[in-house]
């Protein structure tokens, strides 16, 4: 059974620039953006949110490589029916159709009795309409999810990735969605306990089409952090996400699968970071598989200042791994600021990354750049894309009229601009 829920009080206004557009239900807060592109169609899906505080799940198509986009379309057939966040956007995912234009699924966060579970909504007719939401196969369990990430597999299926906590919900030990400290200083490394603490958090695997089953992955993930998901051209499939090593280190892991998800390898660790934090930093990686094969991988961490004067800093970082097992020495993406929100693609071109960095001004910009490995900072041809307004929380793809880039903007109203670059 399908619906049709069409916006009436929309804002679609083409921007200044041809390859510009902006994206805004009126009177609500925009934001979380996400993109996905196949040829010249191209999906974003956002999250609007009302002044009482509950969340809507939007969704717009363009036909013609984001230069304009059809009016934006309700997915989630419950008002107010989504908890969203910087950290767990609205996901959306192309699924190809042979001859047509891909079916699109958005899958997003949402509460109930027994904690937050994963819904999906599947559009046939490039986002007129959307099917009722439904519960992503085995997370209809107690305790809280999200922090989602989704991909399609190399036969054309939807697939992705989670934190959960059924097991906390289990244990009777305390299940939420908030994180549990910002001491990035590490300065309360004498509290080890966290690795244990984190056991009862997980990172799950599944598909919409439930083939094979939801299954976990690791124990001991790190709670608020995104995760990453991608498929590669040879079938794989690859995960990364920040998981608690012992002394509460929090680093990223990685693990792959070579047979449609059923199995994965041991978590392995992408980069020996030693970040020590009593908490969750909400800053987790990206993933980007190039056509040769090779995993890309980006992610923030903490690191000491320049001299011993300098205070600490969250810095980016990018690494290679062609089997999933070793992974090349991370090297240092030039930012200025703070970087959070990192986002990965991989074009014909190159790679290219996007991501939102606090400066001394206090307001978040968002920034693109080339990722090119062994030319010292990995940034090249870095941009700061946005314009004075807060900018935060971009969102990249990559379609056959080069990279698309969407980010939310402003305060109030605060709305979604989108830009091919």
């Amino acid at each position: 059974m399908r619906y049709t829920l069409v916006a009436t009080a929309v804002l679609v206004a083409a921007a200044v620039n041809a390859g510009a557009a902006t994206l805004a239900i009126a009177g609500r807060a925009n934001s979380t953006p996400s993109l996905a592109a196949a040829n010249r169609f191209v999906a974003v899906a956002w999250g609007a949110m009302r002044a009482d505080g509950t969340s809507d799940v939007y969704a717009a198509i363009s036909h013609d490589g984001a230069r304009t986009f059809a009016a934006p379309t309700r997915v989630n057939d419950v008002v107010g029916q989504a908890s969203l966040g910087a950290e767990q956007p609205p996901r959306v995912a192309l699924v190809p159709r042979a001859g047509r234009d891909p079916e699109v699924l958005i899958v997003w966060t949402a509460k109930s009795q027994s904690g937050t579970r994963l819904l999906y909504s599947r559009s046939g007719d490039g986002g007129v309409s959307f099917t009722h939401a439904t519960s992503m196969p085995g997370t209809d369990a107690a305790g809280n999810r999200g922090w989602e990430s989704t991909a399609v597999d190399h036969g054309g299926h939807p697939i992705a990735v989670w934190l959960d906590h059924r097991e906390m919900a289990h244990s009777g030990g305390a299940s939420h969605t908030q994180h549990e400290g910002h001491d990035h200083a590490g300065a309360d490394a004498q509290k080890m306990d966290g690795a244990a603490r984190a056991q009862g958090s997980r990172l799950y695997f599944g598909s919409v089409d439930n083939v094979p089953g939801a299954h976990a992955l690791a124990a001991g993930v790190c709670y608020c952090c995104k995760t990453a998901l991608a498929s590669g051209p040879d079938g794989a499939i690859f995960a990364a996400w920040r998981h608690v090593y012992a002394g509460n280190i929090r680093d990223i892991a990685f693990t792959m699968s070579r047979d449609g998800g059923r199995t994965f390898t041991a978590p392995a660790r992408v980069s020996d970071d030693g970040w020590i934090l009593d908490g969750c930093p909400e800053n987790g990686p990206s993933l980007a598989v190039g056509a040769d094969n090779v995993v890309h991988v980006v992610w923030p961490t903490f690191v000491a200042g320049a001299t011993a004067d300098a205070e600490p800093a969250l810095a980016l970082f990018h690494a290679t791994t062609r089997d999933g097992l070793r992974f090349s020495p991370r090297e240092r993406i030039a930012t200025e600021g703070t970087p959070r929100h990192p986002q990965l693609t991989a074009t014909s071109a190159g790679l290219v990354a996007a991501w939102d960095e606090q400066t001394a001004s206090g307001l978040p910009r968002v920034v693109l750049a080339r990722l090119r490995r062994g030319s010292g900072p990995a940034g090249v041809s870095r941009e700061i894309v946005s314009g004075s307004a807060r900018a935060q929380t971009p969102a990249i793809a990559a379609s056959s009229e080069g990279v698309v880039i969407a980010w939310a903007e402003g305060t109030e109203p605060s709305v979604i601009r989108v830009e091919r670059r």
